[in-house]
């Protein structure tokens, strides 16, 4: 039950109180639940939506929408993005370790630079057209599916990510979630992924369970790929991941997830 709290504490603004000590161990494994969280976060971007929809134009909805979710978890992750890409665009001198410190040190930096802003604006307004897209193919109610969808599986997609990869630094919420995120836990997970999406297949009218399964291996091995190649591209560039980066997989993972669902039914 404490790691479910802190999965909740860390990806969300809900003011949960845990009782007792907390230790590392049990703080990177929260990363367990984090599938339960961003189904959490789903439903209430479902429901969301679905009250909206009656309320206001498709666009005005989407929009009110990608803001309510952005609010469930304060920004947390735009924040990773913007950090992330202002430490992407650091310039080489050539001296690989020397880089990494400085891409580390831009990174920590509480200013927001020019591609940290122009980084949060592009993913705010791509994950606003995708989600209205949606509508553009679909029928509301399957629309509605896939925005309860999008955050489930992105916050599942940060496990792998976790597992792949290796902290930048020896100390910091990085080193302990790629540490606490052990094969069990990504197996944990990704069960638990299969559950919450099948339960939800099954519930759903309008999807039958043969293209649901379908688009679950493929949505699944998908964002696979990505935490893969975005752990690699970190270890490249960063030496390894940092909260921040983790972060920002999240946030990604949130728009391919809405690539995908554009271009399958």
């Amino acid at each position: 039950m404490k790691i479910l709290l802190l999965a909740f504490q860390f990806l969300t603004i809900i003011p949960v109180r845990v009782k007792g000590a907390v230790t590392e161990k049990e703080v990177g494994r929260s990363g367990l639940f984090f599938p339960l969280v961003g189904a959490f976060q789903g439903i209430i971007g479902a429901l969301a939506m679905f009250l909206l929809v009656l309320l206001f134009s498709v666009p005005v909805a989407c929009g009110l929408v990608v803001f309510i979710l952005i609010a469930t978890n304060g920004g947390f992750h735009l924040d990773g993005l913007a950090d992330t890409f202002d430490a992407i665009a650091v310039k080489s001198t050539g001296n690989r370790t020397e880089d990494r410190q400085k891409r580390l040190s831009v990174m920590k930096d509480s200013a927001t630079g020019a591609i940290g802003v122009t980084a949060i604006v592009m993913a705010v307004l791509l994950k606003y057209l995708l989600v209205s897209s949606l509508f553009e193919k679909y029928d509301a109610m399957s629309a509605v599916y896939l925005v309860f969808l999008m955050p489930l599986f992105s916050k599942w997609s940060i496990l792998p990510v976790m597992f792949h990869g290796k902290p930048a630094r020896d100390e910091g919420l990085g080193r302990i979630f790629v540490d606490g995120t052990t094969r069990a836990v990504l197996l944990l997970s990704t069960l638990l992924l299969v559950v919450i999406y099948v339960f939800a297949a099954l519930l759903s009218s309008m999807i039958d369970l043969l293209p649901s399964i379908n688009f679950l291996i493929v949505s699944g091995l998908s964002l696979y790929a990505f935490s893969l190649l975005w752990s690699l591209f970190c270890s490249r560039r960063f030496g390894g991941l940092t909260g921040d980066t983790i972060g920002a997989a999240g946030e990604i993972g949130d728009l391919l997830f809405l690539a995908i669902a554009s271009l399958w039914f």
